[in-house]
């Protein structure tokens, strides 16, 4: 059994010696041409994290598992015999949270670069100005500003200088910085009022008492954006785009995927994939829901929901869940938290006393909680900072208590990137999962560590407590833009997320951080394989490699288990296989 980071040989030996004394035969009988892959390290993820050296599948199902010998005892003459040469096999990997449909289009006009600078930025919006007609409208979104090296919004005069003649919107998150045609094509002057009844702001020179050009919150909603000259996919080409990013996610391991805040249209985009045969990842979805809608709307839609005819469980497309958003986010410095954010230039806080944003009331949250966990349908909101976090687990807390026991259900929270020890306490009791995004550690710890300090960093993304404690995390990417498992705006490689929960080491720091919460190879896998199959409800259907179970796995090109601890984020995919069928080979 493997408990610690590392494994020794004669462990390994034992292992598979053991192994043969508990084989499990096939249940069904052998089709005339079952594959067995032999001469491996199979790494199983089971109960007791076992290895084999090989592994008997039958159309797309796992027969058994165990020793050479066991595996190929009574094959077929015309068995397909794979020798594996040593190599590690994992389960087929989950990502528990992505945007695929969007992502999949994000550059169907052209190229977006990566950007770490704001010379990044003007380079990108000058390349623009080349490619479009003068007037046209150039946009940038979601190039955050904390995780430029500047930390700061290009500014009016920079944008000026990169496109005099073409009005420039740069968004991240809810906030923007537009250059002076943009501004005077929507109006906006010293005189301009912010919106009423928002959060809106139009900052100001303090000694001009001219707009800077940096709007927040709802004085967005001021910019009049006019022709962008951006050519849009038709459906096909939607749908070709996200065969083709299905497809490199096979090519990191992915065989499963959450989507969470599908739309009706990027139901129909997974539906014309799995009609067509070209669905190369599993998907479950989650309904999204806008939260803000009255309250008989959205009860309405989580009855829509109910009644799809994806709601019956079906395992390469399942709606089972609801997302909701509750508050903004951790690097627009919006996420709902306990205590202030504090002051800061970057995320723009001039208020000591700001706490972010929190979009829904606790009755209302109990209200459609509760109607979708009664339709079995499991509940989920983006809750990022730990006053929101709080407050959902409290909300299924009050359900649990008061009206049905909801561990079956396994509600979720989204995100949960700040906790606190008494809102894990409750997650335990009530059987609340989580969904997590290690590279986010990896992207924005240096940012984090800065604004709030070592202290209030105790519960980010607190992987040992929450193993600890019995609460089942998945790990995932929220990946919304660009095709690239490491180029995208948020990285979809899950070794790179596998890596940071056993360093927590971000990006442009000499140290980790918060060291006490790393996790050893076992967990940092688990994360990935059958906690994800636990999220949605499938560990008896995938997540591990065990008899009965579906035949996803993939074939690495090292020892995840033995490997240096920093080649855990280099690992690459050699072989990809979902339900007993090659989907992925690399070249050579």
């Amino acid at each position: 059994m493997f408990t610690g980071r590392s494994i020794c040989h004669s462990q390994i030996v034992m292992t598979r010696l053991l192994l043969s004394a508990f084989l499990t035969a096939a249940t069904l009988p052998l089709s005339a041409a079952p594959t067995a892959l032999i001469n491996g390290r199979i790494v199983t993820v089971d109960d007791s994290f076992n290895l084999a050296e090989a592994m008997l599948i039958d159309g797309e199902r796992v027969v058994k598992v165990g020793s050479n010998a066991a595996i190929q005892e009574g094959l077929p003459a015309d068995a397909t015999l794979i020798d594996l040469k040593g190599a590690t096999v994992l389960p087929g990997l989950i990502d528990s949270h992505v945007h695929s449909t969007g992502a999949a289009t994000y550059e169907f006009d052209h190229i977006i670069p990566e950007m770490e600078t704001i010379a990044d930025v003007l380079a990108y919006i000058r390349t623009r100005t080349a490619a479009v007609p003068e007037g046209t409208w150039i946009g940038l979104s979601q190039v955050f500003i904390t995780r430029l090296r500047e930390q700061r919004f290009p500014t009016r005069a920079e944008l000026d200088e990169a496109a005099p003649k073409h009005p420039v919107t740069f968004r991240t998150g809810p906030d923007a910085a537009i250059n002076s045609l943009a501004m005077e094509l929507s109006g906006i002057t010293r005189d301009t009022p912010a919106p009423e009844g928002g959060t809106g702001r139009i900052e100001k020179d303090p000694a001009t008492g001219e707009p800077t050009g940096i709007l927040r919150g709802s004085a967005t909603g001021l910019i009049k954006r006019g022709n962008t000259g951006v050519k849009s996919p038709t459906k096909e080409e939607q749908a070709d785009a996200l065969a083709e990013l299905l497809a490199d996610y096979n090519k990191v391991g992915l065989t499963s995927i959450a989507d969470r805040s599908a739309s009706d249209g990027g139901i129909a985009l997974y539906s014309a994939l799995r009609d067509s045969d070209r669905l190369t990842c599993r998907v479950y979805l989650y309904y999204g829901v806008g939260a803000q809608d009255p309250i008989e709307k959205v009860l309405a839609n989580i009855d829509k929901a109910a009644a799809h005819p994806l709601h019956a469980y079906n395992n390469q497309l399942w709606l089972r869940g609801i997302k909701i958003f509750l508050d903004g986010g951790m690097l627009t410095g919006s996420a709902y938290m306990k205590r202030p954010w504090g002051v800061s230039s970057a995320y723009g806080i001039d208020d000591p006393e700001y706490r972010g944003m929190v979009y829904v009331e606790p009755d209302k949250l109990y209200t459609m909680a509760k109607h979708a966990l009664s339709k079995e349908l499991q509940f989920t909101a983006h809750s990022v900072g730990d006053g929101a976090v709080e407050r959902l687990v409290d909300t299924y807390a009050r359900i649990g208590e008061n009206d049905f026991p909801v561990n079956e259900q396994r509600p979720c929270v989204t995100h949960c990137n700040f906790m606190t020890a008494e809102a894990i306490g409750k997650m335990a009791k009530h059987g609340i999962v989580a969904d997590l995004q290690p590279a986010w550690l990896y992207l924005d710890g240096r940012t984090l560590l800065k604004q709030f300090g070592n202290e209030r960093l105790e519960f980010f993304q607190p992987y040992k407590t929450l193993a600890e404690k019995g609460v089942v995390a998945g790990g995932g990417s929220d990946h919304m833009q660009k095709v690239g498992s490491l180029r995208s705006v948020n990285p979809y490689n899950p070794f790179l997320g596998m890596w940071t929960t056993l360093t927590r080491h971000p990006r442009w720091m000499g140290e980790a951080i918060r060291t006490e919460q790393i996790i050893d190879r076992a967990e940092a896998i688990r994360l990935y394989t059958i906690n994800n199959a636990w999220l949605t409800f499938e560990e008896k259907e995938k997540g591990s490699l065990e008899a009965g179970k579906l035949a996803d796995f993939i074939v690495i090109d090292r020892n995840i288990l033995e490997c240096p601890v920093d080649e855990v984020k280099e690992i690459q995919v050699k072989e990809t296989w979902l339900g007993g069928k090659r989907v992925f080979k690399a070249e050579g």
